[in-house]
């Protein structure tokens, strides 16, 4: 990992640059809680003219976030318009943090990347027109974007704020470029990929059944998703978070809200008429993510479910290959994925920024130097022996 430094040091403190707006281009940023339903149309309509966003921008997906932990008056929705039509946004919201007032994105903690929105075709222009809507906005110290990943939108926007910016090292995420299993297959040495493909008719030979729930049915697949998923991490740590009623709520919405666009999948695998395992996967430009799956604990006795999941995923994914997002497990590396490396993006505001720039360093270095030894042990184990998740 390299060491974590700053992008520009151009002052201690960011004006906000005020003055006529060229004719057909307005910015703004909302405060008001309506603003998300207000502008509903117009952020669907943005997102799908963004090739970067992924299903974690959409507003399928920041709306019922926002309608469970979203505090009132926290709201920050930056928005530019040409000629009327909405060509960038950056929905936000403000937080404490380490003591400032800081910035940063709807659905962040639930969200494996995070980024702005963008129109390529006036990129250059509505971006630093952004930046300056949000700098002339009061009442936050620094813009935190914690998980964006290489050619984001956010890294546009880093180029023209007029202040100081800092990128570090964030968390890795493992891709399969992959169009389907054979393609994952070629990745492994000879004899791993022989047993793989001994799993595969094993798999096959159970007679499991596979179909995407129907998006009127997706909020009662996602919690039979989750039910599972506590299931298969009982005695083990889970991260709490899953067991939250409002958690249960945001994904059942955003699943069903993505998956009338075709932007989302809840696979459910049936065997002898029981439900056995059941995953959700985010489809969008290019894009398609292994979000969360929930497995029955006797399962594994009897298949490799990994396997069973990712030939389905990769099936659904339709030739976008297949992010497993963040997390270094075992059973990911197995497969021999591409690390993609996200970058936490900082901006300053105020002179306080540095401070809080300085901190979200120091606890990056800290949790690489803490994570670092475990996992180099299970990026050996996962190449040299092939272990089944």
């Amino acid at each position: 990992m390299r060491a974590p430094g700053p992008v520009r040091r151009l002052g201690a403190a960011v004006p906000a640059p005020r003055g006529p707006e060229a004719p057909g281009w307005t910015a703004e940023v909302r405060r008001d809680d309506a603003a998300l339903p207000a502008l509903a149309a117009d952020l669907r309509d943005l997102y799908r003219r963004c090739p970067t966003a992924t299903p974690f921008q959409a507003y399928e997906w920041i709306r019922p976030w926002w309608d469970e932990y979203g505090t009132p008056g926290r709201l920050r929705l930056a928005t530019v318009r040409r000629g009327g039509r909405l060509v960038a946004a950056a929905p936000l919201a403000l937080v404490r943090r380490a003591g400032l007032p800081v910035l940063v994105p709807l659905a962040a903690p639930q969200s494996d990347v995070t980024d702005l929105l963008l129109d390529p075709a006036h990129a250059d222009a509505a971006a630093p027109r952004l930046a300056r809507a949000l700098l002339a906005d009061s009442g936050w110290a620094a813009l935190d974007l914690p998980e964006v990943r290489p050619g984001a939108a956010a890294h546009r926007l880093a180029r023209h704020w007029p202040g100081r910016t800092w990128r570090t090292p964030s968390s890795v995420c493992l891709d399969l470029p992959d169009a389907d299993v054979s393609g994952v297959l070629a990745r492994l040495p000879g004899r791993a990929a022989g047993k793989t493909r001994a799993r595969l008719r094993r798999i096959d030979r159970r007679g499991i059944t596979v179909r995407p729930a129907p998006p009127d049915e997706v909020p009662t697949a996602v919690r039979e998703l989750l039910d599972l998923h506590v299931r298969q991490w009982r005695g083990r740590p889970l991260n709490p978070e899953h067991t939250r009623d409002r958690f249960r709520r945001h994904l059942a919405a955003a699943a069903q809200g993505l998956a009338r666009d075709g932007g989302a999948a809840v696979l459910r695998y049936h065997w002898d008429g029981r439900l056995v395992a059941a995953d959700l996967v985010l489809l969008g430009h290019g894009f398609a993510g292994a979000y969360l799956y929930g497995a029955a604990p006797d399962l594994r006795d009897h298949v490799d479910v990994g396997l069973m999941l990712l030939r389905e995923d990769l099936a659904v994914a339709d030739g976008r290959g297949l992010s497993l997002l963040r997390g270094r497990e075992p059973y990911k590396l197995k497969w021999r994925p591409d690390p993609v490396r996200h970058e936490r993006l900082v901006f300053a505001r105020t002179r306080t920024a540095p401070a809080y720039a300085a901190l979200t360093r120091a606890r990056a270095a800290l949790a690489a130097r803490r994570h670092a030894a475990p996992r180099q042990v299970a990026v050996r184990r996962a190449r040299d022996r092939h272990l089944p998740p």
